[in-house]
């Protein structure tokens, strides 16, 4: 756990040290026309969500068959490769590509969860898939920081050759030191790629919390993009524009991180669901009062308590997944769970720029909290619906028995 927990630091990490200097590489490509930049930039990073988004359910299915482990090497071995062709891009259309493959043969994230998750006792997965979220937001935190430190000092295409090293490093302590206990069975008897879908996407449960799983990455991202103007409008200390913004994605990350493990080991006393519940009701509440700020440092305060509230969102989501995921399908519906949230991270952007130009960022916030606030209920009535459903069920098979 703990190791994949530091791997999943470094491969997050190492895949967001592109972001602040995606732009600046296109120009070293050859690319003049600032609107042309801006546009190939957000399709070169979003394709790699679209791909992976597409793919995800296949590798979920595949690691059901063949092994968890083994699909989180299959990824770190396959992005190691990638990443460093990608250093070796000559063109924009190169680089769009590239990118595109590299989410086809990602998944490291998702395998790492379902390898938690399966080889994990019950009673505790909540405290393990959290610690895995503290490991993976920390690196996404620090990697758009190092890379754009390492983008003066060792140039941009020499940070593809450092993040391929260290994916392929991550990947290979993965192989020494990860034993995976619980593994598929070969015996079991096996069905098609779209069998095994059908089967689990016709698990109300299941269906109900990938819905839940595409709300709270469409509501947590849309506002994201906008931050940085939003920053602007209330005038950064010291003119300080850059260095603000990145700072309130900071200290949310942070917060996250250090409230993940802890919400986590709650869930697996009191139930996940009644901390996701809590932590979206928590999370829309504090959404309100962004739309009333009048300074950056009221909003880094309200970021941070945003982040403790986020810590316990998907680690109780992926607790509840693995409960209510079929004997031996729990990739299969880890996989349809990441295509939910990749769905999520694509949508969420792209819909929040457009209702900024409608209500301004301000009404964005009050929609986002809105959005939570009927997610927790459409979660509440959601499980209540299945535990009833489960009681008339044992109570029939009493009766006939």
């Amino acid at each position: 756990m703990y190791i994949l927990m530091v791997a999943q630091f470094l491969v997050m990490g190492a895949m967001s040290m592109i972001i602040p200097f995606l732009p600046l590489y296109l120009r070293e490509l050859g690319m003049k026309d600032p609107g042309q930049t801006q546009l190939w930039a957000g399709l070169i990073f979003g394709i790699n969500f679209l791909s992976a988004f597409l793919v995800a359910p296949i590798w979920g299915s595949l690691a059901d068959k063949v092994g968890r482990k083994i699909m989180v090497l299959r990824s770190g071995f396959g992005m190691s490769i990638v990443i460093l062709l990608t250093g070796l891009a000559t063109s924009p259309l190169q680089l769009l590509l590239l990118r595109l493959l590299n989410g086809t043969v990602s998944g490291f994230i998702p395998a790492s969860i379902s390898l938690t998750a399966t080889n994990t006792p019950k009673e505790k997965s909540g405290y393990a898939l959290g610690l895995l979220q503290s490991g993976g937001v920390a690196g996404s935190i620090m990697g758009p920081f190092i890379g754009g430190v390492l983008a003066e000092i060792i140039g941009f295409r020499s940070i593809f050759f450092l993040t391929s090293m260290v994916v392929f490093i991550a990947t290979v302590v993965v192989l020494l030191f990860v034993k995976e206990e619980v593994k598929p069975d070969p015996s079991a008897p096996r069905q098609g790629f779209f069998s095994e879908g059908s089967f689990v996407l016709h698990q109300k449960p299941l269906v109900f919390l990938f819905s839940v799983g595409f709300l709270l990455q469409f509501a947590m991202l849309a506002p994201m993009p906008q931050m940085s103007l939003f920053v602007s409008e209330l005038g950064a200390p010291g003119g300080y524009i850059a260095f603000f913004a990145g700072l309130v994605t900071a200290v949310t990350g942070i917060a996250n991180m250090m409230a993940s493990p802890f919400l986590g080991r709650f869930g697996d006393r009191y139930g996940p669901e009644r901390i996701l519940f809590y932590s979206m009701i928590g999370a829309g509440v504090v959404f309100i009062p962004h739309a009333f700020v009048t300074g950056v440092w009221q909003l880094l305060g309200l970021r941070f308590i945003l982040g403790l509230c986020v810590g316990g969102l998907l680690p109780s989501l992926n607790t509840l997944i693995r409960r209510y995921a079929p004997a031996g399908k729990e990739s299969t519906a880890y996989g349809y769970s990441t295509s939910a949230t990749f769905l999520g991270n694509m949508l969420g952007p792209i819909t929040g720029g457009f209702m900024t130009g409608v209500i301004g960022i301000r009404g964005l916030f009050i929609l986002t909290a809105v959005m939570l606030l009927l997610g927790s209920w459409w979660l509440k009535i959601g499980l209540n619906h299945n535990r009833q459903t489960s009681k008339q069920r044992v109570s029939r098979h009493v009766s006939s028995a």
